[in-house]
C-alpha cells in the first residue's frame, strides 16, 4: 500500500520504528474502528493516532476538514499543532493544520470559518461554540476521525460530560468519523472507553506496551539535619534542589499549587543568581508561558516551576531532569510528570521527590511500590449532570434548532446519560426554554420557543450571550495583573486583591509588584522596591491522598512494625515511627488508631484513619455532631490527609460513642447534612451550577460581572428556588456535588464501614505524638502568627522529647 511504503520510510529516515501498538491503531482505524489508546507518557501515542488519519488520507485523499483533535489545555493547542503539522512535509501531503481555542484571534477564527482546515485542533469548550454556530455545521460531515487527547484529564469532570454531549452531535453530524481517545495514567480503562464510545459503540482497548524504565528517587536533607514533622512548601531542601539544577542540561520542577511555584521560583532565583529560570503556571499570561515552553526547547532556559500546566503536552523535548515538591498525592499524577524526563520511546523516565515534611517520606515510599506494581487511580466518570444538559440543549437550539426526541435519543447515546429519565429529561428542556415553573414569568430566563415540535432561541440576543458563556469551568471571579504600560501579566482571583490597598506588596510572576490601582477587575502594577512576601493564593490549593496512595501509606506503615526499613525514605522515617511507639502505638493496616490527650487547651481526640483530607473533613464533622447529640460540646475540627482531631473544653464520651453508633453507617446521609452547613455549602456550590446552566452569566469586558455580583445574583436564585420550587433539580444536584466532590460521601461511607471492620486502639497518650504533631500544626497555623506558632511548636517539641 502506497500510505504504508511512504511511512515507513519517514519513519526510517529518523531512524525509528513503528511499534507494533501503533501498527494495531492505524489498521484498527482502517477497519473503521473507534477505540482508546492507553500508554505511558512518551511511548508515541500521538503519532498512533495521527498517521492513521495520515495513512487513510494518502490512500484516499479528501478535501475538508477530516481530523477534528480535541485537547484539554489551550495551552497544549500550541504544541499539538506543531507536532500535527510536523511530518506532513515529508509525507508529501499537502494537509493543513490550525488552532480553535480561546486565544484564537477573530482574524483566525473568520479563516477557519471560511475555509476549515484538514486538521483542527481544539477544546471542548471551543468545539461547543462550533457546535452553536449553524454555518459551521455542514464543515463536520466531512470529518474521519476525532481524537480526543489526555482524555484521563477530562474524564469524571463536568468538561469530560460536555465533551461527551459534543462528541454525541459529532455522531450524529459526522457518522463516518471514528473516535480515539489518548490516556496515559488510567486504573479503570474499559470503563473509560465506555464513557468515550458512548452507549452501543464497541471500543478497541489498545494497551502500548512500549519498555520504559521508571526511576523515583528522593532528595534528602543531610542525616544530622533535623526535618520538619509539618508544612507543605519542602524549602528546607533548597540547596539539595539547587544542586540538582546546576547539575542537570534542562529541568522541571513541578509543584502541586500555583502559590508554590510562585514561593520556589523566588527561592530558586534567590539561590541561583543568574542561572535560566523559568515560570509556568495557569494563571500566567499566554506570553509568558510560551517564553517558558520556549525556553525549555531551545535551551534558552535551564529550569521552569510549573504547576499541572506542564504536565501534559506532546512534542515536548524531553527534560534531563523532574522534580516534584512534596508529595505527589496520587501515583498517577507521578507518573504523568516523571513522563517528562525521558519523553520518548524505550527511555527511562527519572524524577527526584522532594519531601515537605518527614510524613511525606511514606508517601513516597507507597508511590513507588505503587507504580512498580503497575497500580494507578481510576478516574470515576460523572452521571448525568442536568447544569451542562441545559447548556448543551441551548447550544443546540442555537446552532439550527432540534426536535426533541431526535435531540433526547442522542443525548442518551452517550455514557453520562444513558439513564436519563423522560421526568429529568422534560425538566431540562423546560429549564432551559422557561427556567421552568418558578422563574417561567421573567424574560431573561424565556431563552427558547416551541416553534412546530422545534426548539428555537427566542432571538438572536439568546445565541450571542450564550456562546459568551460557553463551558462548564468556573472560578472566583480574575483580575487581570498589568504594568502602568500596559503589559500583561497574568490574573489573580479577586477574593486577593480585594483584600489589597495601593501600595501593598506581593508576589506574583516571579516578580515582587506593587499595587497601585484596581479598576474593572484590572490591577495595575509596578515593581516593588522592596522584596515582597505575599504570595497569592487560588482555589482548590490543598490535594487530598488519593484512595490508592491512602491504601499504600498504610500498608508502608504496616511494614514498618516488624520489617527492617527497606528505601532510603523508610530509613529517615524509623527514628519518627520508634518514637510514635514509645508515645503511642504505630496501627497496623488492620488496626484503627484513637489517641486522647489533655492538655491546657482542653481535651483532644486524634483518629487516624489514613483516608485523605477530604473524607477526614467529612468525619471530623460526623464524629462532632454525633459526639454532641450524647454531650453539650463545642468542638474545634484539625484535619489533614493521614487523621483528624476534635478538641474541646470539656471531655467527650469517646469510648462509649466508638462502642455504639459513631462509626456507624444508619442514618449517614441525616447526620452528614445535619453536622455541616449543609444549606451554605450547597449555596456556593450552586452559583457554579448557576453559571454553567445560563442562569447567570459573566459578561466580558467593562460588562464582566465581580464574584460579589455573580454570588448574589446565584444566591438570590438558590433562596428563590428553596422557598418556592424546593423540588428544583438543580438544587438537589448541588447538595450531591457538595456530599461527592466536597466531602467525598461514598468513599467516606466505605471508610466508615472499613473502621468498624478493623481492631479499634484507643490511647491515652501523655504529650503530643508524632503522627499528632501535623494536626497541631494545622489548627495553630489558622491562629498564630508565624512566631507565635513556632514559639508554640517548640513547647509541644519539647513536650513530645521530655515524654520519650
Amino acid at each position: 500500500m502506497k500510505g504504508d511504503k511512504t511511512i515507513k520510510a519517514w519513519f526510517a529516515a529518523r531512524g525509528w520504528r513503528v511499534f507494533p501498538f501503533q501498527r494495531e491503531v492505524w489498521d484498527a482505524h482502517a477497519a473503521g474502528e473507534s477505540g482508546l489508546l492507553h500508554c505511558t507518557t512518551g511511548a508515541g501515542k500521538t503519532y498512533a493516532v495521527w498517521f492513521a488519519a495520515l495513512r487513510e488520507a494518502l490512500e484516499h485523499p479528501r478535501s475538508g476538514l477530516q481530523v477534528l483533535w480535541i485537547t484539554p489545555l489551550r495551552a497544549l493547542a500550541a504544541d499539538t499543532e506543531n507536532a500535527l503539522a510536523e511530518p506532513l512535509a515529508g509525507l508529501g501531503l499537502p494537509w493543513t493544520v490550525a488552532r480553535r481555542t480561546g486565544d484564537t484571534s477573530g482574524h483566525a477564527r473568520k479563516k477557519i470559518a471560511d475555509r476549515p482546515p484538514h486538521a483542527l485542533v481544539t477544546t471542548p469548550e471551543s468545539l461547543a461554540v462550533l457546535l452553536s454556530q449553524p454555518a459551521f455545521a455542514p464543515h463536520f460531515a466531512s470529518l474521519r476521525m476525532i481524537v480526543v487527547d489526555e482524555w484521563h484529564e477530562l474524564l469524571g469532570t463536568k468538561r469530560g460530560v460536555l465533551t461527551e454531549l459534543g462528541l454525541g452531535r459529532l455522531r450524529a453530524l459526522a457518522p463516518a468519523a471514528r473516535v480515539w481517545g489518548l490516556s496515559a495514567t488510567l486504573g479503570n480503562t474499559a470503563e473509560a472507553a465506555a464513557a468515550l464510545g458512548g452507549v452501543d459503540r464497541t471500543m478497541r482497548l489498545v494497551r502500548g506496551e512500549v519498555p520504559k524504565n521508571l526511576r523515583i528517587e528522593t532528595l534528602l536533607p543531610p542525616a544530622e539535619a533535623r526535618f520538619p514533622w509539618a508544612g507543605h512548601l519542602g524549602l528546607q531542601l533548597l540547596p539539595q534542589v539547587a544542586g540538582r539544577l546546576r547539575a542537570s542540561a534542562t529541568s522541571i520542577v513541578f509543584t502541586n499549587t500555583r502559590a508554590q511555584a510562585e514561593t520556589w521560583f523566588r527561592a530558586l532565583g534567590e539561590a541561583l543568581p543568574g542561572f535560566p529560570l523559568g515560570l509556568h503556571h495557569g494563571s500566567l499570561s499566554d506570553e509568558t508561558r510560551r517564553e517558558a515552553e520556549e525556553g525549555l526547547r531551545t535551551g534558552a532556559l535551564r529550569a521552569v516551576v510549573a504547576t499541572s500546566s506542564l504536565d501534559l503536552g506532546v512534542d515536548f523535548a524531553p527534560v534531563e531532569a523532574v522534580l516534584q515538591i512534596g508529595s505527589p498525592k496520587g501515583v498517577a499524577r507521578l507518573l504523568q510528570r516523571a513522563g517528562r524526563s525521558g519523553h520518548r520511546p524505550g527511555a527511562e523516565s527519572v524524577v527526584a521527590c522532594v519531601p515537605a515534611n518527614t510524613f511525606e517520606l511514606v508517601e513516597i515510599a507507597a508511590a513507588r511500590d505503587l507504580a512498580g506494581a503497575g497500580v494507578i487511580e481510576a478516574r470515576e466518570p460523572l452521571r448525568a449532570p442536568l447544569d451542562v444538559l441545559c447548556q448543551h440543549l441551548v447550544t443546540v437550539a442555537i446552532s439550527g434548532g432540534f426536535v426533541p426526541g431526535d435531540l433526547l435519543a442522542e443525548v442518551r447515546g452517550t455514557h453520562a446519560y444513558r439513564d436519563l429519565s423522560d421526568e429529568d429529561w422534560q425538566w431540562a428542556l423546560e429549564f432551559a426554554a422557561s427556567g421552568g415553573a418558578t422563574l417561567r414569568a421573567y424574560p431573561e430566563f424565556a431563552r427558547l420557543v416551541d416553534e412546530g415540535g422545534r426548539y428555537v432561541p427566542r432571538a438572536e440576543a439568546v445565541a450571542r450571550l450564550h456562546r459568551l458563556n460557553i463551558g462548564t469551568i468556573t472560578s472566583d471571579a480574575s483580575v487581570e495583573v498589568q504594568f502602568q504600560n500596559g503589559a500583561r501579566l497574568g490574573s489573580v482571583e479577586e477574593s486577593f486583591v480585594a483584600k489589597m490597598r495601593p501600595g501593598d506588596r506581593f508576589l506574583f510572576a516571579g516578580r515582587s509588584l506593587e499595587l497601585v490601582r484596581v479598576r474593572d477587575l484590572r490591577a495595575t502594577v509596578r515593581a516593588a522596591r522592596r522584596g515582597a512576601t505575599t504570595v497569592p493564593r487560588w482555589m482548590g490549593g490543598k490535594m487530598p491522598l488519593s484512595t490508592c496512595l491512602s491504601l499504600g501509606v498504610r500498608r508502608r506503615i504496616d511494614r514498618a512494625r516488624t520489617e527492617a526499613p527497606d528505601t532510603p525514605e523508610m530509613v529517615r522515617l524509623a527514628p519518627v515511627l520508634a518514637v510514635q511507639a514509645r508515645l503511642s502505638r504505630v496501627p497496623g493496616e488492620e488496626q484503627f488508631l484513637v489517641e486522647r490527650l489533655t492538655s491546657r487547651e482542653g481535651h483532644h481526640a486524634f483518629f487516624y484513619a489514613f483516608a485523605g483530607r477530604l473524607v477526614h473533613e467529612g468525619l471530623a464533622a460526623l464524629f462532632a455532631f454525633r459526639l454532641a447529640r450524647r454531650a453539650p460540646l463545642t468542638f474545634s475540627l484539625a484535619v489533614n490527609d493521614y487523621g483528624f482531631e476534635l478538641l474541646s473544653a470539656e471531655p467527650a464520651p469517646l469510648a462509649e460513642a466508638l462502642a455504639d453508633d459513631l462509626l456507624s453507617g444508619a442514618n449517614l446521609l441525616d447526620d452528614i447534612l445535619g453536622s455541616i452547613h449543609a444549606a451554605e455549602m450547597a449555596r456556593r456550590r450552586f452559583r457554579e451550577i448557576a453559571r454553567v446552566a445560563g442562569l447567570v452569566n459573566e459578561g466580558v469586558g467593562r460588562a464582566r460581572k465581580s464574584t460579589r455580583q455573580l454570588t448574589v445574583s446565584s444566591s438570590l436564585l438558590y433562596d428563590v428556588f428553596a422557598k418556592y420550587d424546593p423540588a428544583n433539580r438543580l438544587l438537589a444536584q448541588a447538595t450531591r456535588e457538595v456530599l461527592e466532590s466536597q466531602l467525598e460521601q461514598t468513599r467516606l461511607r466505605a471508610t466508615l464501614g472499613e473502621l468498624r471492620r478493623r481492631e479499634l486502639l484507643l490511647v491515652d497518650v501523655a504529650a503530643p505524638t508524632p503522627f499528632a504533631y501535623p494536626l497541631f500544626v494545622e489548627r495553630l497555623r489558622e491562629q498564630l502568627s508565624t512566631e507565635e506558632l513556632a514559639a508554640r511548636l517548640a513547647r509541644i517539641e519539647a513536650a513530645m522529647e521530655g515524654a520519650v
